[in-house]
């Protein structure tokens, strides 16, 4: 059975098993996309990668939603061609979208293409495409959502981008691991999203997430970017 912690800044949903964690996610992301379809003909969803959210996304493919009518892009993606493994494209396209094959995909890398290029296009395509039903985030032990990393010299210029996308150098931060150029949903784009979803596995995120909300600096702990914005409340799905 879920337990709903709530406060003026988020909701959080913790889940008993990994099975209810994974369908009732699921199940919460395709009544957003149905809802947008039945009002405006259309969806635009906004995916992480990493493995905590590719059973979701398993499941979420599975589900009644008119795919041919959703648009599907990314909130983060490394500096790598959307064919390699490690890149959040290939999960994407993987766990969801061999499953979900008639949803429209835009990666943020276009191959053979500069970062600069990549990033105009990403936000060329999010100002002229509905405002996005929902974004899924994840959260590193660093603190870090989407590629938004403590430390990094470009974090504060992407936390006050007025642009939905910005590219970041992580070089020398350690959630980063060996990719450090980045492109990025900044916090500007994260607030046109009806919707935003965190998704955690694990009694250490709960315990980053506590860590971070003592904290109240959103440069040390980039996730408080996610939880205090206007709009909707960040719903945390979390379980052990």
């Amino acid at each position: 059975m879920n337990r709903l912690d709530t406060s003026e800044r988020f909701e959080l949903i913790r889940h008993n098993e990994a099975d209810a964690w994974i369908e009732a996610v699921a199940a919460e992301m395709a009544d957003s996309l149905n809802l947008d379809i039945r009002e405006t003909g259309r969806a635009r969803l906004l995916l992480s990668g990493g493995t905590t959210p590719a059973p979701v996304y398993q499941a979420l493919a599975e589900l009644d939603v008119h795919w041919d009518r959703v648009e599907v892009s990314l909130v983060d993606e490394r500096w790598l061609s959307p064919n390699d493994r490690d890149s959040n494209a290939w999960l994407v396209r993987e766990s969801f979208l061999k499953r979900a094959e008639s949803a429209h995909f835009d990666p943020l890398v276009r191959v053979g293409k500069p970062i600069t290029e990549c990033v105009y296009t990403a936000n060329l395509q999010a100002q002229h495409s509905q405002s996005p039903t929902l974004a899924v985030l994840g959260m590193g032990n660093d603190g870090h959502t989407a590629s938004l990393f403590p430390g990094s010299k470009d974090l504060g210029r992407a936390l006050e981008s007025t642009l939905p996308y910005a590219a970041l150098d992580a070089t020398g931060c350690p959630g980063a691991n060996q990719w450090p150029l980045r492109i990025t949903l900044t916090p500007h784009g994260l607030r046109k999203c009806r919707q935003r979803l965190l998704l955690l596995r694990g009694k250490q995120k709960l315990e980053v997430l506590k860590q971070a909300l003592e904290s109240s600096n959103a440069q040390l702990y980039p996730i408080l970017n996610a939880i205090d914005m206007d709009g909707p409340k960040l719903r945390i799905h979390w379980c052990d």
